[in-house]
């Protein structure tokens, strides 16, 4: 769904991103893993087209858009879930919902799909006529997640979705997450957690100092004493 090849990006005179070769296969859970500072986020919002990449290609459902804007990324259907969930505080539940469905891709049926973001995160329909400020972490982070797939994803990407989030609001979140791939949904995933995102992982990357230094299955980099001895402490 999503091929990566020769990608560079960065702010400014500071080159962030190194080369990167990736892909992203259909109806999967792919995971980008790697230590603060390691250029993670820089990849997310180089594919998301928030910041303009240097050099090498993308290609979306075997189309170029290198070149293209993030609105027209999003209404190909690759939409970005971004670090720090960033919901509007002053917008209630609801209209943080039909914000997500603005996009001329979602527009059509939003009213049914905010109903089912509701159905699949229940403590949002207690919430409904709350304001985004006013909602714990856990619960901005569904909020932002729902805002996402509001959009109609192809593919949908997480930037650590589990980012402050106490130890059982991260685990619902990784089983919706889940869920979501075997209902047939794309996810690219950069997660802090490591273990959490290698169990969920089809493929995965680690990403070190704006390059990829392995990758491999989700389950053969979690066993591998590498990766367990750098990133897991094990």
């Amino acid at each position: 769904m999503l091929e990566v090849r020769g990608l560079a990006a960065g702010y400014g005179e500071v080159q962030v991103l190194h080369g990167l070769d990736l892909a992203v296969s259909a109806s999967s859970i792919t995971a980008v893993v790697g230590s603060n500072g390691a250029g993670k986020t820089t990849l997310m919002r180089c594919l998301a087209g928030l910041i303009p990449a240097t050099a090498g290609s993308l290609r979306f459902k075997e189309t170029e858009i290198t070149a293209e804007s993030a609105a027209r990324r999003l209404a190909r259907g690759l939409a970005l879930v971004p670090e720090g969930r960033l919901v509007f505080p002053g917008f209630t539940v609801g209209e943080t919902l039909k914000i997500g469905g603005f996009s001329a891709r979602a527009r059509s049926g939003w009213q049914t799909r905010a109903e089912e973001m509701l159905a699949l995160f229940p403590r949002l329909a207690e919430r409904r006529d709350s304001r985004a400020g006013s909602l714990s972490g856990g619960e901005q982070q569904m909020l932002a997640l729902a805002r996402g797939l509001m959009s109609r994803p192809r593919l949908l990407m997480l930037d650590e979705p589990s980012l402050g989030l106490a130890p059982i609001m991260a685990r619902s979140l990784f089983d919706t997450i889940a869920k979501l791939r075997a209902g047939g949904l794309t996810l690219l995933l950069v997660e802090q957690d490591v273990a959490a995102a290698l169990s969920l992982a089809d493929h995965a990357y680690v990403l070190e100092n704006g390059r990829i230094i392995t990758q491999g299955s989700g389950r053969d980099l979690l066993a591998s004493p590498a990766i367990r001895k750098s990133y897991l402490g094990i």
